[in-house]
């Protein structure tokens, strides 16, 4: 996320991340006044920087994992060949320049003298062993998805690597862009195959001993309660991290959170309740950093079991949902409501969607049709989010209105994950964030069929027209009708899940983040930008 107080689009936490992490001195201690928050106090570097983060990573592999608290530990240990920039352009990363040299041939030119944390060098055999080993299906990778349409990666030279693709496929940097095209070192994925030939997991060894190129290397970890890095000494970039070490302590209250920054436990805090905003903004010593965002909230249904078999049942409950009574009553009007899959700020959003209109009446007839009359049970699968809480309960009430008794199974985030994944839900609540802002890694990882579980789909749709305009998104060549072509698939896109009510998006939360106003003052009057 970039955050800028002037109001650019916050997208990416990790971004965000990488804004404070090189740009923070060492001062913890409250400013005496607000004369020190123009910026002219800037310290000397060093210090520990603490974050409270809501959920221990899933995995400190960048490979095993894709949810945001694993991304954003993560992409200060690694780095991607390219990055999105706060103009959310394609800048250089490990890539001195990524150009498309054919229609399904793109040229990745790899920075030379470049060293992980374990003193090995990064040459273009790295780069492949890395891409090879996230679409290996044996390996099993979470994001080998984004990197599909890869059909091989060719060493060219030592710093010069071919993308080949299946098709034309122009949304390609901005998947490489993603956390889940960090790379790590031969090692490590030497280390991942042994590994998987004795019976392990293929992501232990990197989780335990995480090695990248990244500006922050590893340098403990305490299981459900922290992780602590260290600043890189030989990172190759410009400039070298401005704290000594980070800390990102698992804090799974909210209220929690806040009140450890507020007493100087943490300095920086993701996500904030929208619920507790108010109280936020009337703190002296805080600041709270509010923007659009491309999360998108949804109610899903798992298509393989009774009755969200039926769509007569599926409209049932789309037309009992008041989301305007949503968005006021558990995140106070911070949030946009949802009548598609995708964000407005997402590349391919379309308007041309008839909404479906709360009429708890109609609701009603439709499960009566559907051999419904006097409702029946179900569960509601959900984190133990107090946001997901408030959100659960509100569902359960609305439904109730209908005849429908939900009753709510939660779960601490990573078992949430594990059962949503696994098809263990009824109803459950899930959200996806389209980091890429391409509306291609918005719809094919929740919408297409071989996704189905924890790559995205975790509805368990199969559905060939679905899937097929899925895989429409992002074929075409650069070219300036790409907008055109992407905005009339996604229309026929939402079109048909219209009629198939195979989801239920509700909103696109606000984004909001809090740091102690000390940090502030101390990371100068450019802290706000990314480089």
């Amino acid at each position: 996320m970039i955050m800028n107080k002037r109001g650019c689009l916050l997208f990416l936490l990790l971004i965000l991340m990488t804004a404070l992490l090189t740009a923070c001195s060492n001062s913890a201690e409250p400013s005496s006044s607000k004369e020190e928050e123009t910026g002219e106090n800037l310290q000397e570097t060093g210090g520990n920087l603490q974050i409270g983060v809501m959920n221990d990573p899933v995995s400190l592999d960048p490979h095993g994992a894709n949810e945001n608290v694993s991304n954003s530990i993560n992409s200060n240990m690694y780095d991607r060949l390219v990055y999105l920039d706060k103009n959310l352009e394609i800048a250089p990363g490990l890539a001195e320049s990524l150009v498309q040299i054919g229609e399904t041939t793109w040229e990745a030119s790899i920075r030379k003298d470049v060293q992980f944390h374990d003193g090995s060098q990064l040459n273009a055999e790295v780069v492949k062993a890395n891409f090879d080993r996230i679409r290996d299906p044996e390996i099993g990778s979470p994001v080998a998805f984004l990197f599909n349409m890869i059909t091989e990666v060719k060493v060219i030279d030592d710093y010069t690597v071919h993308f080949e693709t299946e098709f034309p496929f122009a949304p390609l940097p901005s998947h490489l862009a993603h956390p889940g095209g960090s790379i790590i070192s031969m090692g490590s994925i030497e280390a991942s195959y042994e590994a998987l030939e004795k019976g392990e997991d293929a992501f232990t060894p990197t989780n335990e001993r995480p090695i990248g190129t990244g500006y922050f290397k590893f340098e403990d970890r305490t299981p459900g309660q922290s992780v602590t890095l260290s600043r890189h000494e030989n990172y190759w970039g410009d400039e070298l991290a401005k704290v000594d070490t980070v800390t990102f302590q698992v804090i799974p209250e909210d209220l929690t959170r806040i009140a450890e920054l507020e007493t100087g436990g943490i300095h920086l805090t993701y996500p904030v309740n929208p619920s507790d905003a108010e109280r936020i903004e009337n703190g002296p010593d805080t600041y709270l950093e509010q923007a659009n965002s491309t999360r998108m909230v949804y109610l899903g249904f798992n298509t393989e079991v009774e009755p969200f078999d039926d769509p007569k049942v599926r409209q049932a409950i789309h037309m009992a949902i008041d989301k305007d009574g949503i968005l006021d009553g558990v995140v106070s009007g911070i949030g946009i409501r949802a009548d598609g899959p995708i964000a407005p700020d997402v590349f391919g959003f379309s308007e041309q969607i008839d909404k479906i209109t709360f009429d708890r009446e109609m609701a009603k007839d439709l499960l009566a049709e559907a051999g419904y009359p006097d409702g029946f049970p179900t569960t509601l699968l959900t984190d133990d989010d107090r946001e997901r809480q408030d959100l659960a309960e509100m569902i359960q009430y609305q439904l109730s209105e209908i005849g429908i008794d939900v009753s709510i199974d939660m779960f601490e985030f990573g078992t949430y994950l594990e059962r949503a994944g696994n098809g263990e839900s009824e109803l459950f609540l899930g959200s996806w964030g389209t980091v890429t802002m391409d509306g291609d890694y918005g719809l094919y990882p929740v919408f297409h069929s071989s996704n189905k579980g924890s790559a995205g789909n975790r509805s368990f749709i199969e559905h060939d027209e679905l899937s097929a305009l899925t895989e429409q998104l992002g074929l075409e060549h650069e070219n300036p009708h790409r907008a055109d072509s992407d905005a009339k698939v996604t229309a026929d896109l939402l079109l048909l899940l219209l009629q198939k009510l195979r989801q239920l998006p509700l909103m696109t939360l606000q984004q909001l983040e809090l740091l102690s106003d000390s940090w502030i003052s101390d990371m100068g009057p450019d802290f706000t930008t990314v480089d």
